[in-house]
């Protein structure tokens, strides 16, 4: 996903530096939201994992 974000950054940059104000202001939206996306799951999957970690030890013992 943060993948796709860098994609659409940069199309709205070059459709910027090109004067296409409108596909360039798109673009940086879809970018954002990918990105506010990507770091949503990305701490979901630090928290679980942290949580996780504490299980196993917990099972262990």
């Amino acid at each position: 996903m943060l993948k796709y974000a860098i994609i659409f950054a940069l199309v709205s940059l070059v459709a910027g530096a090109l004067g296409f104000t409108g596909v360039a202001a798109g673009a940086a939206g879809i970018a954002k939201i990918l990105f506010f996306i990507f770091l949503a799951i990305a701490v979901i999957f630090v928290v679980l994992g942290a949580l996780g970690v504490g299980a196993a030890r917990k099972a262990l013992k």
